[in-house]
């Protein structure tokens, strides 16, 4: 029995810090709102440090990249014009808290996104997700949005390695 609990606290330990340091990784996703009308599609890195305060919960901060491709549009008479790329730039607080027993976690990223483009101003960046936890990585479905007066907002699938 004793031997059991001791197992036990040794998994739980091993799983509460297996996750705590750099998180590098990549994401791809799908404009919404006022984004949506003047992009196709985005892709993006993702950056971030984490430490664990509690068995469960872990802190840290977060950055990164998302470039957002514009759309081509029709002209009449023929041909096309592909509009501005643009981009952004997350500095923001993330936290994450892992389901006890499950490789299920919910997390939120808070802060603010720097537009990359002279004609978008930056605003309050926001990210919440769920993601599913490997040992060497989480895969994640999430919301990104930056709020100012161009409704920036996407659908993102993305992959962040642990690294230790």
């Amino acid at each position: 029995m004793k031997k059991l609990i001791m197992i036990a606290a040794m998994a739980v330990f091993g799983l509460s810090s297996a996750q705590e340091g750099f998180k590098l990784g990549a994401h791809i996703g799908v404009p919404v709102a006022d984004a949506g009308d003047a992009s196709s599609f985005n892709l993006g890195l993702d950056a971030a440090y984490m430490w664990n305060v509690a068995p469960s919960f872990d802190l840290g901060i977060a950055s990164g990249y998302t470039h957002f491709i514009g759309k081509s549009y029709d002209v009449p008479g023929g041909g096309s014009i592909k509009g501005d790329d643009f981009g952004f730039i997350p500095i923001a607080a993330s936290g994450k808290y892992r389901f006890s027993g499950s490789p299920v976690s919910l997390g939120l990223d808070l802060g603010y996104g720097i537009s990359t483009n002279d004609d978008i101003d930056g605003g309050l960046y926001y990210q919440p997700k769920v993601a599913y936890n490997f040992s060497q990585g989480e895969l994640y479905l999430g919301y990104q949005g930056v709020s100012n007066d161009f409704s920036v907002g996407s659908v993102n699938l993305g992959y962040n390695f642990f690294l230790k």
